[in-house]
């Protein structure tokens, strides 16, 4: 090979390694500062991603997205072909029509407790010698938490325990003096007398609450993570009756003072001005 052409393959080889260099400079296990983003299960999330500010302007028809975590990908978009992974599917999606002006930002519905990790978005770009790269444009943490809350409720009331998600499938029960779990209702289960899925909704009715339903309810999904913890106390009178009952009583007491006080003032006026026409 003469000098003439080993320049040549030395130039365009050292173009190739920092135009590399440049495209991929931020892959997935690097420190680069990244996006938080919270949760619950159940609701709509959206990862941002602009890929303006990493590439400029491209011709929306060529815009070409991945979404990856550390272990896989998740989407993947280019022009009207679009891929998800099976653990997301009919979950994620990429609004085509604002692809073209700048807007990669990942939509998530329906988040569950396994969607918490790291996600990265990618635009596919043509590179040196027609070669596909990959060009990192946005680091964005996700972390999603289960539903947690403290009710009370009075025997013979009804409890509307939300299930949150189709992904959940099971209601687990610990009574407030046992240490035990127990199944209480499965998804594939029919309504019983006391036990009613709303038809819509993703609710559970129990019904005619007694003291020995007192404990911990929670809704698992598929990996038996917890979508939703409920600590139901069944008391004579939940708490929310005991305060406006307590609130109603003082008002009453304090309008029947008030009434007391006005009443005497009024006898008191009325003898002191018979004491005056007693003594005219």
């Amino acid at each position: 090979m003469t000098p003439v052409r080993k320049r040549h393959w030395f130039f365009i080889l050292l173009h190739c390694f920092l135009f590399g260099s440049l495209v991929d400079s931020s892959p997935l296990s690097s420190a680069a500062s990244f996006l938080s983003i919270t949760s619950t299960v159940g609701k709509q999330v959206v990862l941002p991603c602009s890929w303006k500010s990493r590439l400029g302007q491209v011709d929306p028809p060529a815009c070409h997205i991945q979404w990856k975590t550390p272990d896989s990908t998740v989407f993947e978009q280019w022009g009207k072909m679009k891929w998800q992974a099976v653990e997301f599917q009919g979950r994620v999606e990429v609004p085509e029509d604002k692809l073209g002006s700048g807007d990669c930002s990942l939509i998530i519905n329906d988040v569950q407790i396994k969607d918490t990790g790291r996600y990265e978005s990618f635009m596919v770009v043509n590179g040196v010698m027609s070669e596909k790269t990959r060009v990192f444009i946005q680091s964005v943490k996700l972390s999603v938490f289960d539903h947690k809350s403290l009710q009370s409720r009075a025997p013979g009331e009804d409890l509307v325990l939300d299930l949150y998600t189709s992904h959940s499938v099971r209601v687990v029960f610990q009574g407030r003096n046992s240490s035990e779990w127990s199944v209480l209702w499965m998804r594939e289960d029919k309504d019983s007398q006391r036990l009613e899925k709303h038809p819509v909704n993703e609710q559970l009715t129990i019904k005619r609450l007694k003291r020995s339903d007192d404990g911990i309810y929670k809704v698992l999904d598929e990996l038996g993570l917890a979508v939703s913890t409920v600590q139901l106390s069944v008391e004579e009178k939940s708490t929310a009756q005991r305060v406006q009952e307590v609130t109603e009583n003082q008002a009453l007491a304090d309008d029947a003072a008030k009434s007391s006080c006005s009443a005497l003032l009024v006898l008191s006026v009325l003898v002191l001005n018979l004491q005056r026409l007693y003594l005219l």
